[in-house]
Formats: structure tokens, C-alpha cells, sequence
């Protein structure tokens, strides 16, 4: 594999849960910012709420960010333009979504190539109400994902990923054998056991309906762990219909 610079900042990224003391400068966070901005877009459709309380953040961080889809200001941009915005909910959320992701990453980058770590945190639009009330979110902003940054006071590994011919089809999308995915679910597994990732973050997902448990410390892994979140999370697809419409997207 070619290596450079980049590609290592790249290679070695961790989600970082425990933070020094030291707060990165202003222009570090100018830095960072600007560099999120710098990430290609369909309208400039993401945004950045910054929150410098650590006493507040998850982890103690001591800078937390709120990566927003924001249709409001491009309503905003257009309203300057004497033109209404027609185009639905739903494709402008699916934009949305695409910038806020990019700028993201871009600012995940930067941040680690300048010896900062990073988390985000998924489960921030699912919290609609306090998110609305605590930023004073207009119609038409969606708080997509939080990120906490700052210097790290922890070393964790890389954690393990699908081996490269599991994640990249050339020409087509494959029909997976029986083989393919096993050794795909073992590599991952095995990874996450070696490192005792659930077992000393006391991770594991209980099953629902107080059913018995075959998985102990001893075989739950990355696959048992996401199979239990996507099979028994998040089933009534009108709760995530209402969390959008409270922040104003009809979809």
C-alpha cells in the first residue's frame, strides 16, 4: 500500500473518549473550520454549531461541534435571489445529508493531522426536542452529528474493518458466498475480541423481551453487537417521521 502523510492521518484514525486538559487555540479551530469548509458540496447545505463548555460535552471534551444539515440559509440565499425553494424535503434532506458528511470528515481530518482526536456521536438528531431548544434551531435544521475534539489522553487501536474484497466491487455488485461473508464477520469479530472492546467498555446490547443470552464476554463481538442494534432498534418507521418533522423536514 502507498503511504504518505495523509494516507497515515488516515489509516490511524480512533474515536478518542477521553481528553487532556489543553484546549486547542483559536487558530487551530479556525484551522479545522475552514479546512470543513474547504469539502466539496452540492449547496453549501451543512453548517457547524461550536460549543466550548466542557462540563456539558460528552467525554469532557473540551470543544464539541454539531454538524447540521441547514436549509434554512440556503432559503435564506435564495429568498435574496426572489426565488422560493420548491424542491422537496426529502431531496434536499438527501443533499443535506451528503455536505454535512463531507465537511465532517474534512474537519475529522484536519483536526487529527494536527494531533487532535475526535468521536462523533450518532444520537444527536434523535434527541429533537432539547437540540431544538439548546441551539435554537430554526425550521429546516437538522443537528446530523455530533463531534467531540481535543487533545487525547488515551492511545486506543485501530479498529478492525471488512477486508478490502467485502467492501470494494469492481464492474458489479457481488453475489456474496456463504465463505465470503463468514470470513467478513470473522475478521471483524476476531479484532474486536482480540482487543476486548465490548467486554471493557461493558458494551453489550441485552436482548430484548428478557430472552436467554448465548453471547457472554467471551464470544461477543462487532457482528452480534450491530446485528442486535439494526434488529431490535428504531422499528416504527412514523417515530423517525416525527423526529424529522420536528425539525421541520416533511418526509
Amino acid at each position: 500500500m502507498v503511504v504518505n502523510s495523509t494516507i497515515d492521518v488516515l489509516m490511524n484514525h480512533r474515536s478518542i473518549r477521553k481528553y487532556s486538559d489543553e484546549v486547542p487555540g483559536e487558530e487551530i479551530i479556525e484551522t479545522i473550520v475552514k479546512a470543513g469548509q474547504q469539502a466539496a458540496f452540492a449547496g453549501q447545505l451543512g453548517s457547524l454549531i461550536l460549543s466550548r463548555d466542557r462540563t456539558k460535552h460528552p467525554f469532557t471534551a473540551p470543544l464539541y461541534f454539531i454538524i447540521c444539515v441547514d436549509i434554512n440559509r440556503m432559503k435564506k440565499v435564495m429568498e435574496k435571489r426572489n426565488w422560493e425553494l420548491v424542491s422537496s424535503d426529502a431531496a434536499m434532506l438527501l443533499f443535506g445529508v451528503q455536505d454535512a458528511c463531507y465537511l465532517a470528515q474534512n474537519l475529522v481530518i484536519a483536526a487529527e493531522s494536527l494531533g487532535l482526536g475526535t468521536c462523533y456521536l450518532g444520537f444527536v438528531p434523535f434527541n429533537a426536542d432539547n437540540m431544538i431548544k439548546k441551539y435554537d434551531l430554526p425550521s429546516k435544521v437538522l443537528p446530523l452529528v455530533g463531534l467531540t475534539v481535543g487533545y487525547p489522553s488515551e492511545n486506543p487501536p485501530v479498529r478492525p474493518r471488512y477486508p478490502l474484497s467485502f467492501a470494494c466491487y469492481e464492474g458489479k455488485y457481488p453475489k456474496f458466498s456463504d465463505a465470503q461473508i463468514e470470513t467478513a464477520m470473522q475478521i471483524m469479530d476476531d479484532g474486536y475480541l482480540r482487543q476486548n472492546y465490548y467486554q471493557d467498555g461493558k458494551l453489550m446490547i441485552k436482548l430484548e423481551n428478557d430472552s436467554d443470552d448465548p453471547y457472554d464476554a467471551a464470544n461477543y463481538s462487532w457482528t452480534e453487537h450491530i446485528s442486535r442494534k439494526w434488529g431490535q432498534w428504531l422499528k416504527d418507521p412514523e417515530e423517525f417521521g416525527n423526529m424529522m418533522r420536528k425539525y421541520g423536514f416533511e418526509i
